[in-house]
C-alpha cells in the first residue's frame, strides 16, 4: 500500500501503565455449561470465574520480539485456558506483542488487529500498523498483536499434513470423486490424531475470549480493534459476546456471520460469475488493445475455448502444462481485476497457439501476482511452526466453529458440485465439493448468532474476491449499530489503506475521535486506490506463510 509492500487482509491501545487492578473482570469470557449461541456474553460458574482470574493477573514479560527488530516492538506469552468450561485445566500459550503510543499524556487504550486467515498469525500486525496508521491515530493507541490460539508462536496445531494433501479447493470430476473424499476423509482423520483434545477448542469463540482476557490481562475496560476478512468474523464474534467491551470496531473485507464457513466458501464461486460479466465487458470494449473479441459474449468463448483445448491437451506455459480446471481456478480471483485478467489470457492464448509467450502474465492465471511480506515479517515470525499449521488451524476454525453447516453424506457434496458447475460455472464444483469438515467432529458450541449494536465501521470494496460486497453488506446488516464504506469500483481483498482519501479519511476519523459517518459512505475507488489495494493480497503465498489470507483460498 502507498509504498506498501505489505498488505492487510486482514487495531490496537494499551496505556504506559498498567492498571493496578483489572478494570473489568474476565470471568465472562468462560461459556456457561450450555452457553446460547446469541446470548451477548456466556457466565460462567464461581469457580471458573476464580479460576479466570487467576489468569487475569498475569504479567507479561515483555521483551524485544527479535535481536534485530525495533526496540519498540515487543513481545510475551501468556496462558490461556485450552477450555474455557474447564479452566483449571489444560493450558496453552498466547503469543502477543505492542508498540506502546509514542504520546502516553494522549493515550486512549489498546487497539488489537488480526490480519485474517482463519491461521494467519498476526504478531507482526503492529509493525505494520504503525506505518499505516496517521500519527492522529497512533497517538491514541498502544498496538497490540497477537497470533490466534493454535498459530504461529500460540501452542500452534499440525496434522501432519503433506503439500498434496493441503492442497484442498479441487475440481468436480466423476471420475476422481472417490478419492477426493478419501483425501477429504484422510485429512479429517490425521487432524483428529495429531491434535486430539485440543481439536474442539480451535474455534473463534475462544480466540474471542482469548482476546477479553489479553483485556485483562492489560487492565483495560474495553479494547479498540482492526480486523481484515476473517478478522472481521472475530471482532463481530468478540462484540456479540462482550458487547459493554467493545469500542472503536474496524472490520475491513467482511465475512457474512450466518454463512459461516460452508457459505462463505461457496460465495467464492458466486462473487465470481458477476466479475467475470464484468471482465468480459471491459476487454470487449478495449479489443483493439487484447483482440480477445469485440463483445462481451465473443470474450467469453475466447476464455471457453481455451479451457476446452487445455482440457484436451494441457497448455503449456514456460514448460509447465496447464489444465482447464487450472485456469477456472486461477481466473476466479483474477476475473476481479480486469486489466490482469486480459493480460494473462492474451498470453494463454499465444501459449495455446505456440507461439511464444510471457510467462509472467499468464502464471497469474496459476500463481497470482502481488508483492511478497516485507522482510522484517519474515524475521519477526522466526520462531518454529509446524508446516502444516496454517492449513491445519484453517480447518481446526472452519470445521470447528459451525459443524452444522457440513453434511456428513458424501454424496451431498456431489449434487451440490455438478448443480453449482451448472450455476457458477467457473468455480462452482470448486467451492461445492467434498471439504474435510465432512468428517470432522462435532462442534463444542453453536455458532455464533451475531446481532448486535454495538458501534463499528465496516470497510468494503465493491470488487473484492474473497468477501464479496453482498458478504460486508450482511454483516452490516447483522451489526445494527454499524455504519458502512463501500467502495465503487474498488478492486481487491482489504481495503485500508489505499491512499484514497474518502476511505482513509473515514478510517482515520473513526479511530481519532470514535465518531461513526452519520450514514453509510460511498467513495469511488481511483486507479492508485485499486492499485494499492490489489496489492493488499498475495495469491501466491503458500499455507503456513506470514500472510496466508493473501492467498486465494484463505479469507
Amino acid at each position: 500500500m502507498r509504498r506498501r509492500r505489505l498488505a492487510p487482509l486482514v487495531a490496537v491501545s494499551l496505556t504506559a501503565a498498567l492498571a493496578p487492578a483489572l478494570a473489568a473482570s474476565p470471568a465472562t469470557a468462560a461459556p456457561a455449561a450450555a452457553p446460547s449461541a446469541g446470548t451477548p456474553s456466556a457466565v460462567s460458574p464461581p469457580a471458573a470465574k476464580s479460576a479466570l482470574d487467576r489468569y487475569a493477573k498475569q504479567k507479561p514479560d515483555w521483551k524485544r520480539c527479535e535481536a534485530d527488530s525495533p526496540a519498540a516492538y515487543q513481545c510475551a506469552t501468556v496462558k490461556v485456558p485450552l477450555d474455557y468450561r474447564k479452566p483449571g485445566g489444560k493450558r496453552i500459550d498466547l503469543a502477543i506483542s505492542r508498540i506502546r503510543t509514542a504520546e502516553p499524556g494522549k493515550r486512549r487504550g489498546i487497539l488489537l488487529s488480526n490480519p485474517g486467515g482463519p491461521g494467519g498469525e498476526g504478531l507482526w500486525m503492529p509493525m505494520m500498523m504503525k506505518e499505516e496508521l496517521p500519527a492522529s491515530v497512533l497517538k491514541s493507541y498502544d498496538l497490540v498483536g497477537f497470533d490466534p490460539r493454535g498459530v504461529g508462536r500460540s501452542s500452534p496445531v499440525s496434522c501432519n499434513l503433506t503439500p498434496e494433501q493441503e492442497n484442498w479447493l479441487r475440481a468436480y470430476r466423476a471420475e476422481t470423486y472417490a478419492k477426493d473424499v478419501a483425501w477429504a476423509r484422510t485429512v479429517a482423520d490425521k487432524c483428529r490424531k495429531k491434535m486430539g483434545d485440543r481439536l474442539p477448542h480451535i474455534t473463534t469463540r475462544n480466540t474471542a475470549r482469548d482476546l477479553d482476557l489479553v483485556r485483562a490481562i492489560l487492565g483495560e475496560k474495553k479494547i479498540s480493534y482492526f480486523g481484515y476478512s476473517y478478522g472481521t468474523y472475530l471482532g463481530a464474534v468478540y462484540a456479540q459476546l462482550f458487547p459493554s467491551r467493545a469500542d472503536r470496531f474496524v472490520l475491513d473485507s467482511a465475512v457474512d456471520p450466518q454463512r459461516a464457513w460452508r457459505g462463505m466458501i461457496q460465495w467464492w464461486a458466486e462473487g465470481a460469475e458477476p466479475a467475470f460479466d464484468r471482465w468480459t465487458e471491459w476487454a470487449a470494449a478495449r479489443s483493439k488493445t487484447y483482440g480477445l473479441g469485440d463483445t462481451p459474449k465473443k470474450v467469453d468463448r475466447t476464455f471457453w475455448n481455451l479451457v476446452a483445448q487445455a482440457d484436451e491437451d494441457p497448455i503449456e506455459v514456460d514448460g509447465q502444462p496447464t489444465t482447464g480446471d487450472e485456469i477456472r481456478d486461477g481466473m476466479r480471483a483474477l476475473a476481479f481485476t480486469p486489466k490482469y485478467a486480459s493480460e494473462a489470457v492474451v498470453e494463454l492464448k499465444k501459449a495455446a497457439a505456440g507461439k511464444p509467450a510471457s510467462a509472467k502474465k499468464p502464471a497469474r492465471i496459476t500463481e497470482g501476482g502481488g508483492t511478497g511480506a516485507p522482510e522484517w515479517a519474515g524475521k519477526a515470525l522466526a520462531a518454529e511452526t509446524p508446516a502444516d499449521n496454517g492449513t491445519a488451524s484453517f480447518w481446526a476454525v472452519v470445521c470447528g466453529d459451525n459443524s452444522a453447516a457440513w453434511s456428513r453424506d458424501p454424496e451431498t457434496y456431489r449434487r451440490d458440485a455438478i448443480e453449482d458447475k451448472g450455476r457458477y460455472p467457473l468455480y462452482g464444483d470448486f467451492a461445492s465439493s467434498i471439504k474435510p469438515c465432512a468428517f470432522w467432529g462435532k462442534s463444542a458450541e453453536p455458532v455464533t448468532v451475531v446481532k448486535n449494536k454495538v458501534g463499528s465501521l465496516v470497510v468494503q470494496n465493491e470488487w473484492d474476491s474473497q468477501t464479496p460486497l453482498p458478504s460486508g453488506q450482511a454483516l452490516h446488516a447483522q451489526l445494527k449499530g454499524s455504519k458502512m464504506v463501500t467502495v465503487l469500483g474498488g478492486e481487491g481483498h482489504g481495503v485500508y489503506p489505499s491512499g484514497n482519501a474518502c476511505t482513509d479519511g473515514a478510517v482515520n476519523r473513526y479511530l481519532a475521535t470514535g465518531k461513526l459517518p452519520a450514514k453509510d459512505v460511498t467513495c469511488r475507488a481511483t486507479a492508485e486506490s485499486n492499485a494499492q489495494a490489489r496489492q493488499n493480497q498475495k495469491p501466491d503465498v503458500l499455507p503456513g506463510s506470514p500472510v496466508p489470507e493473501r492467498a486465494p483460498n484463505r479469507f
